[in-house]
């Protein structure tokens, strides 16, 4: 029985204009009890340096890398930069720094054992290409196309005015030319492409997370059309669906992870194994990954891209941490045992493909924030990490508060008060009361006590503690003035809090006191006295 996958591919149709099926089919969904190999594997991860690495192609980097080191094999990197066009200045050191920031390390790629399957640019794979392009010329299952682009074009739009409409538009016209009208064409210099012949019928695939799956092209049986694909470029480059066959039969590839968005192209790349006689790798097709609004997340918007969240605070552990769990999940004990907090190491140790899941995965950022509290707080508690944070803090606080800052203020901080942090650059925001007389003007906090709260009862809280706080009574005065029941404990607290850090949360008001020093503790309680009196007067 054929069970139609709509659900499945809904996301993929908008891909392309050539993504468009006629049958989507999973012809077997019958869950397979282990999918997980037992042998080591060879994976690869293989991004086009189009963009800066965003979050989505980290985690199928992630999930490549996190088979090949539980399998105890090899994890691959390989650029796949035959798009000249769209080539970003700086996006392949990019990808390097992403990967080497997460602690992602392969063991063959760009200058790293790369002399038995490299090189490992596709754009340094050329003469490798032309001579597997030549065997599919010969045996019949590839031909030249000398169409221009205006043919092309019209033929496309044509296609698309059929009832139904088909997206299998070219009309083999160059499939059928004799070999002398090639020859005339080539010394003409006529530019060409390279298609492969496809078959009548696409083979089904196995997918081990999905099963097997059948996608036909939709054709129109009144006007049929080809969807015979480009494998090489008229630039003599090839395209993906070409290259990345040839590469990964090459380099051993035995299991390919990648995004769901690829399997519209699963079967052009099986049809091309069979050409040549390849057995294919295992595929393995993960959810995509979509923002809370249900939009695909993109590589080219900066907010998504691995080294801005770098950027933003984040830490690689947390983002590690993170992106895993989008599409995959551990057994529930284990996952119980630590809040799903899990180093690389871990993941190395317990990643198994059985624990993958099938549907879309939406990015929400509460849980990155957690996992990245958690890691500051183990970094905060290591006194190697904990120094080289206080010089990272200092460095970056220091040009903005001047001379107020401290190394060892700092570190003080950190100690009394870095539970409150959730990433290193929230210290400035956060703790700036401690490096800048406050003026309870500016402070959005501060006005909204203000403005929220009985003046009278501020100040006779405040002229209570005026001039009178030590380094060890601050407790006593508190209890001496909720005693005579008047002003609520609540009240007295929210009051200081006002007076000494304008009004922000997070830090007790005794550490507070402590880092300041009784001598500017005093001396911001007058100044906050002042700042009501005169406010008070103004009305």
């Amino acid at each position: 029985m054929r069970i139609i996958a709509s659900r499945l591919y809904c996301s993929l149709r908008k891909k392309e204009p050539g993504d468009l099926f006629s049958s989507r089919s999973i012809l077997s969904k019958k869950p397979v009890k282990d999918i997980h190999p037992n042998l080591p594997v060879r994976t690869r991860f293989a991004p086009s340096p189009t963009g800066l690495l965003h979050i989505g192609s980290l985690r199928t980097a992630l999930y490549n890398y996190l088979l090949a080191k539980n399998t105890g094999g090899q994890f691959l990197l390989r650029l796949e930069d035959t798009d000249q066009k769209r080539l970003v200045p700086g996006a392949e050191q990019n990808i390097y720094d992403s990967l080497d920031w997460c602690g992602i390390h392969y063991d063959e790629g760009p200058n790293v054992n790369d002399k038995k399957y490299g090189p490992f640019r596709q754009s340094e794979r050329t003469l490798i290409y032309q001579k597997y392009i030549d065997g599919l010329l010969e045996s019949g299952h590839a031909y030249r196309c000398f169409c221009s682009k205006d043919r092309l074009d019209e033929l496309r739009e044509s296609a698309k005015r059929l009832k139904p409409p088909t997206t299998t538009s070219y009309d083999r016209k160059c499939a059928e030319l004799s070999q002398r009208e090639i020859d005339d064409n080539l010394a003409k210099k006529i530019p060409f492409t390279i298609r492969m012949r496809a078959p009548d019928r696409y083979p089904a695939f196995k997918d081990l997370l999905h099963g097997v799956i059948d996608i036909q092209p939709q054709v129109n049986a009144n006007d049929r059309r080809y969807d015979d694909p480009i494998l090489v470029k008229s630039d003599n480059l090839p395209t993906y669906h070409f290259a990345n066959v040839i590469d990964d039969h090459l380099m051993k590839i035995t299991h390919v992870i990648r995004g769901e968005e690829w399997l519209p192209s699963t079967q052009k790349h099986i049809a091309l194994y069979r050409a040549f006689g390849w057995e294919p790798p295992s595929f393995i097709h993960i959810p995509l990954l979509t923002s809370t609004n249900d939009k695909k997340l993109s590589k080219r918007k900066g907010d998504a891209s691995v080294l801005n969240m770098k950027e933003t605070g984040i830490l690689p552990e947390a983002l590690v941490n993170f992106c895993v769990l989008f599409g995959w999940s551990p057994p529930r004990k284990l996952a119980a045992t630590n809040h799903e907090c899990f180093t690389l190491k871990q993941f190395e140790q317990i990643f198994n493909l059985n624990y993958l899941t099938k549907g879309n995965a939406k990015v929400d950022d509460k849980k990155l924030w957690f996992f990245n509290k958690h890691y500051l707080q183990i970094h905060l508690a290591d006194p190697s990490q904990f120094e080289i944070i206080s010089q990272q803090v200092y460095n970056n606080i220091r040009p903005v508060f001047g001379d107020t800052v401290t190394l060892e203020k700092i570190k003080l901080i950190l100690k009394k008060c870095g539970t409150a942090l959730t990433t290193l650059n929230d210290f400035k925001d956060t703790f700036a009361y401690f490096f800048q007389t406050p003026t309870y003007v500016n402070s959005k906090e501060a006005n909204e006590f203000l403005q929220t709260h009985n003046k009278e009862d501020i100040l006779k809280v405040l002229k209570h503690f005026q001039d009178a706080i030590t380094h060890s009574n601050i407790e006593e005065l508190i209890t001496k003035l909720a005693s005579h029941g008047s002003i609520p404990k609540k009240s007295i607290f929210e009051s200081l809090r006002f007076a000494l850090t304008e009004s922000h949360p997070g830090t007790k008001i005794p550490v507070v006191i402590e880092l300041l020093g009784p001598k500017e503790a005093n001396a911001r309680i007058s100044r906050a006295i002042s700042r009501i009196q005169t406010s008070t007067e103004s009305l």
